[in-house]
């Protein structure tokens, strides 16, 4: 018995682990500007609502035709 053998391949990728973290911080990143973006829009919409105007809501120009 000459002792436990060496790993075979070589050591494990150990920064897959960090390039892992790395994109779930950036998705969230991401969902919250995106989650800020909405709700920023939402709370004017409200506001313009709220203090009695009818014509709050942005008309769209675009036409499916």
């Amino acid at each position: 018995m000459s002792g436990p053998d060496p790993p075979k391949g070589g050591p494990p990728d150990s920064r897959r682990g960090a390039v892992i973290g790395l994109l779930v911080i950036l998705l969230l990143i991401v969902g919250g500007l995106l989650l800020q973006h909405v709700l920023s829009r939402e709370s004017r919409l409200e506001d313009c609502l709220m203090s009695g105007r009818t014509n709050c809501a942005p008309i769209d120009t675009s036409s499916g035709h």
